[in-house]
């Protein structure tokens, strides 16, 4: 396995689910029952602990402030702000889906490549005669031949 791939489990990222619903609401500058209904209609839904209760990551946080920023100052109703959160999802999603098939066909280039070069290397040219070709500038001219009358 690829050491940049194994994570250590107490490093914190983006994802890691660490603010109760009362931080997040600050954080956030919105209120907890505000975060309720957010979950409720699935616009921001935070991971949960073993007693069901919320826990927002930072990326939650980030997206309550743009949710709020598009309600507000934009004007955008929260059945539009949800569209907008999945057309967003779906936009990354394909954008990792580009770059790991662009992976695949940079790797399958080289192995074409790779393989094409063993088949050249593996001529035997030892038995290719090699003769120069030059060009004529040699005009013909072509008869058809007359055609045969039914006699």
């Amino acid at each position: 396995m690829d050491p940049r791939m194994r994570r250590n489990p107490y490093q914190l990222t983006d994802e890691t689910p660490v603010y109760v619903i009362s931080v997040a609401a600050q954080l956030s500058g919105l209120h907890p029952q505000t975060l309720r209904q957010y979950d409720r209609l699935g616009l921001v839904s935070p991971d949960r602990t073993a007693g069901r209760g919320r826990r927002y990551s930072a990326r939650d946080i980030q997206l309550l402030r743009q949710v709020q920023q598009l309600s507000q100052d934009e004007g955008i109703n929260l059945a539009g702000i949800k569209r907008i959160i999945e057309l967003e999802n779906q936009v990354t999603a394909l954008q990792q889906r580009v770059a790991e098939l662009s992976t695949a066909v940079e790797g399958a280039a080289a192995a074409l490549q790779q393989r094409e070069a063993q088949v050249h290397a593996s001529y035997r040219r030892d038995l290719v005669r090699y003769e120069d070709v030059q060009q004529a500038s040699a005009l013909v001219v072509w008869r058809p031949k007359p055609k045969r009358t039914a006699e």
